[in-house]
């Protein structure tokens, strides 16, 4: 894997938890709303797994969250 794509996946990760505490949402619950394994979303939070554009695009209209919005990654990506 690319340093660009641990970057990525890794900043995708902490959008998801923020989002989930934001919206108050255990990992299991959000898994199961999402139609989810229970663990699926853990093992995203922390970077065991890599989301895929079908749950991405799933979670992002559960929580009504614009791409732009999502994607604004705080830590700035050095090329």
């Amino acid at each position: 894997m690319s340093s660009f794509e641990e970057y990525y996946y890794r900043n995708i990760g902490k959008r998801v938890r923020y989002y989930r505490l934001k919206f108050n949402y255990t990992q299991e619950n959000l898994s199961q709303a999402l139609g989810l394994n229970e663990k699926y979303i853990g093992h995203i939070e922390r970077f065991e797994r890599q989301i895929s554009n079908k749950v991405l695009a799933s979670l992002l209209e559960f929580f009504k969250i614009q791409p732009s919005e999502f994607f604004n990654f705080k830590e700035e990506y050095k090329f």
